[in-house]
């Protein structure tokens, strides 16, 4: 192998904002036909300037401009290798010389390097003739030094080893004259140097040969035969001798391209002239017809400009005396635009990272148009509506390139749609679509569905209960869209978060990892933070709050009257009192909440089961009829206490009611009396005693009432400002008190009494009154109450029990 030369041209320079360069250098080689197959061509490193490990580096790869890649490039040695061995005469026919184009492409940066290999001809090819007996008809009496065109030998083989030379046996009536054509072949004349007689010798034999100059000279002969003629003195004559027609590509088969003509001074058989090519190459033959007798020259098959531009052939013109005249037609094929253009993608890049700066290189193409001039003229657009663009180059190549930053979330994949159109009438299009893939990075953290979440547990719960769960979502993929779960430091109470509740990393579920106390916790809040796998990673948090929901564990707790006192209290209830008397009211509390604290009251159990009712929602015991002489004088009472919760739970409160007797019969006699009905009249004396009498225990007892109220409201000041919204309790026996029950319990209602002296009574005695002074029994539901008031609902119902003894001490004194 022999290189030629090297030389190196600058084809291209183009910069743009990311400083990608794709310069083009031309290389051109030369290698000989029919090399054998791995044969070296030429090795590119020291003409590309780089090193062995640079092509690897630079991914280096050789395209072939041909539909058929004969060389390909090792990147271990930098050689051009051939793949199959090439036939020069198959591959370029006459073209000459033969180059075949390829590009070598090399990345970071773009560099585009171009190669022309020029195949030698090497002589492989004999000449030969188109018959190997040629008959030659010469009329006698021709003229000295008459001229006889002799047919060409074909040889495929170009340069020194295509045909250089003709050879002719000897013989004394013929010398042979070899020429030149304009294209620079050879053809020979049989030149005629002695006068033909045909009565001394009719026929003449004559061998020629064809002879290259290759370096192993090959020869191609034919055998002439002369047969000598009776006299025909006249040539014919063509009227041209070049004819030169365009035509257009793609006529159709019999389309006329021009009709050559030649005369005959002769008469007879000698003025009939036939025509006929002469010397024509094969692909002549097969794309033209020539009528022998009219001389017309018509297409005998669709003519393609890009097979071939231009054709030269000899006609030859033949009288009937067999005395020849030679023209040439030149037919030049005028273009036509038939041929689309074709997009060649060189490169792509996909998948595309979606964070590629903008002006970033993703496919390089050319377009290919076979059609020539302004046919051939080419223009390239892509989609308008796409983050790409397109930047041509040089040599109609291509750069599409981003114009917009990318989102992989918005769109995954582009399948861009490039047109490539021609300028020729009518235009050309052809389309080319290029899929590009958008691979993802991190750039979505894990978003909540909600920014706030809420979740219930039931108090009670055994450690490693399902709290509930909570979903993140990511929009990225992969690696990137993995969330992990875990919960931020932080306190419940006194004590971490993480002692309280635990969660799955990977699925978001929370879990309780001890038995929660709704009275002790109702609710907390836990801050989760969901994370994804990404570099860097990203994060996002949301609160979750948990309500722990009360379940029915504590049962009511009776606040009034106290079941844990020695000496049960007695409730006093005048005989005569009418039915709806309020008696004593039962108070209770329960520490769940809801409608697990909803409180009722039965009465279980009564001495007398038609004398006393208990309010199912309030817990007032009241009498049901008129208390008589006949009822026993003492009345036990078992009130249960339920809660609202399921199952339910109870408690039960006993009760003792003294029924007394006369404790209020003069004052219901008293009101019932009309106001202007005559008072008997007593002895006035024992009257005044009576008054004296009463008037002094009223006034101890109203002193010590007052010495006592002061102190307790001084020390108790800030218990029974607790209960200052409370409404006001009447006194009588028909006021009563409609109390609604709150979460906490009810108040239960005691009294005092107010003693007046009726003068004039026909009986002379007193009358009591109903309760004046409510006293409060309560015990706060809050178990945080200050200590010092916490023997308040103790003290007080002992107050009204001493305050009740004092009275009845009063009522046996006076009687």
């Amino acid at each position: 192998m022999e290189i030629l030369h090297t030389s190196r041209q600058v084809c291209f320079f183009f910069i743009y904002l990311c400083s990608l360069v794709v310069v083009c250098e031309c290389l051109r080689y030369s290698v000989p036909e029919e090399r054998k197959s791995g044969s070296l061509v030429a090795n590119v490193l020291k003409d590309l300037k780089m090193e062995v490990k640079d092509l690897s580096a630079r991914k280096a790869r050789l395209i072939s401009k041909t539909s058929k890649e004969y060389f390909e490039l090792d990147l271990h040695s930098g050689n051009v290798i051939l793949k199959d061995k090439i036939d020069r005469e198959a591959l370029c026919v006459q073209n000459d010389p033969c180059v075949l184009l390829s590009e070598i492409v090399l990345e970071k940066p773009w560099q585009l390097h171009r190669i022309e290999i020029e195949i030698e001809d090497v002589n492989d090819n004999s000449p030969n003739f188109s018959k190997d007996h040629f008959i030659l008809e010469i009329p006698e009496q021709t003229p000295m030094n008459t001229r006889f065109l002799l047919e060409k030998a074909q040889d495929t083989d170009q340069g020194e080893n295509a045909v250089q030379n003709y050879t002719l046996s000897p013989n004394e009536h013929f010398r042979l004259d070899v020429q030149s054509d304009s294209d620079g072949s050879k053809y020979a004349e049989l030149v005629l140097e002695k006068p033909l007689d045909r009565e001394v010798n009719p026929q003449i034999s004559l061998i020629l040969s064809a002879i290259d100059e290759g370096t192993l000279r090959r020869t191609g002969t034919a055998q002439i035969t002369v047969d000598i003629l009776d006299n025909n003195d006249n040539v014919p004559q063509f009227n041209k001798s070049v004819y030169i027609m365009k035509l257009m590509e793609n006529s159709l088969p019999g389309t006329l391209v021009t009709k050559v003509e030649a005369s005959d001074r002769d008469i007879g058989s000698y003025a009939q002239i036939t025509y006929s090519f002469n010397q024509v190459q094969e692909n002549i033959l097969r794309s033209f017809k020539l009528n022998s007798r009219t001389g017309e020259l018509t297409t005998a098959a669709t003519i393609d400009y890009e097979e071939t531009s231009i054709y030269k052939m000899n006609i030859r013109a033949t009288d009937g005396g067999g005395l020849s005249a030679y023209c040439k037609v030149i037919v030049e094929v005028e273009d036509e635009n038939d041929n689309a253009p074709e997009v060649a993608i060189t490169s792509i890049t996909s998948p595309l990272p979606e964070d590629s700066p903008p002006d970033t290189v993703v496919a390089l193409f050319s377009v290919i148009d076979g059609d020539s001039g302004h046919n051939g003229r080419t223009a390239c657009t892509a989609e308008t509506n796409l983050p790409f663009v397109l930047k041509p180059t040089e040599n109609n190549y291509y750069q599409l390139v981003t114009q917009q930053p990318l989102d992989r979330e918005q769109a995954s994949e582009y399948n861009i749609t490039i047109t490539a159109t021609d300028r020729g009438s009518p235009r050309l299009t052809s389309t080319r679509i290029v899929h590009v893939q958008i691979s993802d990075v991190n750039d979505n953290p894990p978003v909540f569905e909600t920014s706030f979440c809420e979740m219930q547990l039931r108090e009670n719960n055994i450690p490693g209960l399902l709290i509930g769960s909570i979903h993140a979502v990511d929009l990225d993929t992969e690696q990137n869209a993995k969330v992990t779960y875990s919960l931020l430091p932080g306190k419940v109470s006194d004590g971490p978060t993480s002692s309280y509740v635990s969660i799955n990393s990977e699925t978001g579920k929370l879990y309780a990892i001890r038995s929660l106390d709704y009275e002790e916790v109702k609710d907390f809040h836990v801050t989760v933070r969901a994370q994804d796998s990404g570099s860097p990673p990203l994060s996002s948090e949301v609160i979750v709050r948990v309500h722990i929901v009360d379940k029915n564990d504590n049962a009511p707790f009776i606040l009034y009257p106290l079941q844990n006192s020695t000496s049960p209290s007695n409730d006093l209830v005048p005989r005569g009192a009418e039915a709806g008397y309020l008696v004593t009211k039962v108070v209770a509390v329960d520490r769940d909440s809801g409608q697990n604290s909803w409180l009722s009251y039965q009465l279980l159990k009564a001495t007398e089961p038609g004398l006393f009712a208990v309010g199912a929602q309030n817990g007032e015991v009241k009498t049901m009829r008129l208390v008589s002489s006949r009822d026993a004088f003492e009345q036990k009472l078992i009130v249960v206490v339920r809660d609202n919760g399921h199952p339910p739970q109870s408690s039960s409160a006993t009760l003792r009611i003294l029924l007394v007797d006369g404790f209020s019969d003069p004052y219901m006699k008293s009101v019932d009396l009309p106001k202007d009905e005559a008072v008997e009249e007593g002895d006035p004396s024992l009257t005044m005693y009576l008054i004296i009498c009463l008037a002094a225990i009223s006034t101890i007892f109203l002193i010590s009432i007052a010495v006592f109220t002061a102190a307790k409201i001084q020390k108790n000041k800030k218990f029974i400002g607790n209960y200052n919204s409370a409404p006001n309790l009447p006194v009588g026996p028909n006021s009563q008190e409609n109390c609604v029950d709150s979460g906490t319990g009810s108040l239960s209602r005691g009294y005092n009494y107010e003693v007046c002296l009726t003068g004039g009574s026909l009986s002379s005695e007193f009358r009591f009154l109903r309760p004046l002074f409510p006293v409060f029994s309560v015990e706060p539901p809050d178990t945080q109450v200050n200590p010092r008031n916490s023997n308040g609902p103790q003290e007080l119902p002992s107050r009204a029990k001493e305050s009740q003894h004092m009275i009845q001490w009063s009522l046996l004194m006076l009687r």
